[in-house]
């Protein structure tokens, strides 16, 4: 009887330590997630990761909503949405409402000093008309050269409404006295790359911004096929005046000089959360602390996508194949998000 008794004991004692280890592989089993992500399609990779990450810790995440950077903000300190892996800093320190960081906070890097940004303008036409910064779109045969629309003025392909870098772009044009020079064009930013590639591939002239991480410094190479140009002196906006010293920066292949005066802030991509989730859920948290990702890794996928493989199932599988070939940090980062939880 005595031995029947403690085999029972000790079958029902390996059961809850059964029981135990599974809800600590799980510490989010029982929370729904609220994500969003940007409007811009090369932050997508990023968030399917982040999904597959906490869904694995056992939160059950609900799609994310495409949301405009300003709407993010807000959205994220009400607690109506939970967390993007979006942030860019300090190009978005302008967009936080205010008293932001009393209810939400950035957490992590995704990629630090990773979001360059800039204006380029292909290699040929620079070479061309001695093109060096922005100030070379006040002469008549640059205008007219860059000119798609009649219009007299040089076009830009720039950042539809709502996307940080817009907000600068509208300064540049106003401290530069160049509204009567060059044409921002604010539609879609896929779309009218697009046109630009294709242009370039017919021998055209083009002048766009961009940004790294992205496919189109992989298509369009710098130093091959583009240059990056300067601004003619650099003239931060307010909230970028945090980051003047992350504005002229040295050793960029394909600049027109070295260093070169982006206009931009060389920011931070990191994960932006609401407190209060980040307080309950410590588990979410330290896997948002970990999440770190490669400039390289995250431009594969982004010509990936621009070559056709777009679809949000499409993202899933790179994201699905990147983790199968970075296991260990994958695992890793899942098991210190474990011990966090316990």
């Amino acid at each position: 009887m005595l031995k029947r008794l403690l085999m029972a004991v000790t079958v029902t004692s390996m059961v809850l330590i059964g029981t135990a280890q599974a809800d600590n592989s799980k510490p989010g089993k029982g929370v729904t997630v609220k994500p969003a992500r940007a409007t811009w399609n090369t932050g997508f990779f990023q968030e399917a990761l982040i999904h597959k990450g906490l869904a694995e810790l056992g939160y059950k995440v609900k799609k994310a909503k495409d949301l405009a950077n300003p709407i993010f903000y807000k959205a994220v300190s009400l607690g109506d949405i939970d967390y993007w892996t979006n942030g860019w800093f300090p190009n978005h320190d302008g967009q936080l409402p205010k008293g932001f960081y009393d209810k939400a906070d950035k957490i992590g890097y995704v990629v630090k000093a990773g979001g360059l940004q800039g204006y380029l303008v292909s290699k040929k036409h620079v070479d061309e008309f001695g093109i060096t910064s922005l100030d070379d779109f006040k002469r008549d045969e640059v205008k007219k050269a860059f000119d798609k629309n009649g219009d007299g003025k040089a076009d830009l392909t720039a950042c539809p409404p709502g996307w940080g870098c817009e907000g600068v772009i509208t300064h540049h044009m106003k401290v530069y006295n160049l509204e009567d020079d060059i044409n921002p064009v604010k539609a879609s930013y896929e779309a009218g790359m697009a046109a630009a590639l294709a242009e370039y591939k017919d021998g055209e002239p083009i002048f766009f911004y961009t940004w790294a991480p992205n496919w189109t410094i992989f298509k369009l190479k710098p130093g091959k096929d583009v240059m990056w140009i300067n601004v003619p002196k650099t003239m931060p906006k307010e909230s970028q005046e945090i980051g003047r010293d992350r504005m002229e920066i040295s050793g960029i292949e394909g600049g027109v000089s070295d260093p070169v005066k982006l206009g931009f802030v060389v920011s931070d991509i990191q994960i932006v959360a609401n407190k209060k989730f980040m307080a309950d859920n410590p588990a979410a948290t330290k896997f948002f602390e970990l999440f770190t990702l490669s400039l390289t890794d995250i431009n594969e996928q982004n010509t990936k996508m621009n070559e056709g493989e777009k679809s949000q199932k499409d993202i899933e599988r790179h994201a699905d194949e990147w983790i199968v070939k970075n296991k260990a940090t994958w695992d890793s980062w899942l098991d210190e998000a474990r011990k966090a939880a316990k």
